[in-house]
């Protein structure tokens, strides 16, 4: 299928690629399949999760633990069924929204609410973990200055 992006001008994608949100992303339920298309070849540091149903519609993920090693996510049990997640969880991938300003320092990371993918099936599901630690907005900063 050929798609219109925010930041790839017009692509092809296959089916394949696609990730099927079943109730969307949080302020976004009716929007439900997106592209996950990475700035850099081969690297999930900065992907831009693209919707299928609406160009204008695009978010800025990153894998977590590459800022934040420390970063444990939890699914609820409601959650792992519906994302038929294994016991180990190894077939679920975790990505945080960013909200990346022109000034670095400004932008921030949601580890409150992440995106959880199951890699076999591609179905997803935004999440919130039940982790006082864990909040909607952490400074990017912070977490380039403790090098985690």
């Amino acid at each position: 299928m050929e798609i219109k992006t925010q930041y790839f001008g017009s692509i092809s994608c296959s089916d394949e690629e696609l990730i099927h949100f079943s109730d969307g992303l949080f302020g976004f339920s009716e929007l439900k399949n997106y592209v996950p298309l990475a700035f850099q070849d081969s690297s999930d540091a900065l992907i831009s999760l693209q919707s299928t149903d609406d160009f204008r519609v695009s978010f800025i993920i990153m894998n977590p633990f590459q800022l934040y090693s420390e970063y444990a996510p939890v699914l609820s049990a409601e959650d792992s069924n519906l994302l038929k997640a294994s016991y180990d969880e190894k077939n679920i991938s975790y990505y945080i929204i960013c909200v990346i300003h022109d000034r670095m320092e400004e932008s921030t990371i949601n580890l409150k609410a992440p995106i959880a993918v199951n890699t076999d099936t591609r179905e997803a599901k935004q999440i919130i973990l039940d982790n006082p630690l864990y909040k909607f907005r952490h400074p990017i900063k912070d977490f380039i200055k403790r090098g985690k």
